[in-house]
């Protein structure tokens, strides 16, 4: 009995961690995952910045949640943790699955209000396949922060 009893347990405690392990990211956690961001630019500098998010700092990359930079006038990819391949890369205008140019509206609504969320198609990195996301913008001096979470 003491067994089964020990077993049951086990189950139980395996089950809550998968459970809370499969938690997805809220809009929350993208506004205080940009925040950071942008306190880290500040208290150090953009190049710093630059260097967590290549090097995925756990701070700026949490499973389908990171964070990204962009060129607030070029619109260049700055740095990228997730597809390396587009830093370097001016993709304003190259529009997501289903022909919106959300790269633009990013820079744009960065440029007017500083700050905001931009709702597009993207590849999920945790699941291979193209979801809608909204991301939440963060202007910081002459660049942008992205922070974007999947809907299901």
């Amino acid at each position: 009995m003491k067994r089964l009893f020990t077993g049951s347990l086990l189950c139980l405690a395996f089950a809550g961690g998968s459970v809370s392990a499969a938690v997805e990211p809220t809009e929350k956690d993208a506004i205080a995952m940009a925040e950071r961001g942008a306190a880290f630019m500040k208290a150090h500098s953009k190049e710093e910045m630059m260097k967590k998010i290549t090097a995925k700092d756990p701070d700026f990359v949490q499973g389908s949640l990171y964070v990204d930079m962009r060129d607030i006038k070029t619109g260049i990819v700055l740095a990228h943790p997730i597809n390396p391949s587009i830093v370097g890369k001016d993709l304003t205008d190259v529009p997501d699955a289903n022909g919106k140019k959300y790269r633009r509206e990013i820079i744009e609504l960065a440029q007017k209000q500083g700050k905001g969320w931009v709702d597009y198609q993207y590849k999920n990195p945790v699941s291979g396949k193209i979801e809608p996301k909204t991301t939440y913008i963060l202007r910081v001096n002459d660049v942008v922060l992205e922070a974007g979470i999947y809907k299901k």
